[in-house]
């Protein structure tokens, strides 16, 4: 299983550049619609596709570990 830790990065990056970062923000700048952020969010398993974890990566500056975790179930 993938585990989406979406929620972590939002969190640091509001700390470190002490400002809230919304939703309608990274959907703007991201280009990644409400309803497939908020699928990542809430770790709701949907095919979110490469392309919107590679603008994830990008806007958080960051490698796509730090947005992903699998997760065995074994």
């Amino acid at each position: 299983m993938l585990k989406f830790k979406l929620k972590e990065l939002i969190a640091q990056k509001e700390f470190e550049e002490k400002r809230l970062v919304s939703v309608a923000e990274i959907c703007s700048k991201t280009g990644i619609g409400r309803t497939t952020l908020s699928a990542i969010l809430n770790n709701k398993g949907k095919n979110v596709g490469v392309d919107n974890v590679d603008k994830l990566c990008e806007f958080f500056d960051c490698e796509i570990q730090e947005i992903l975790e699998y997760i065995n179930e074994k």
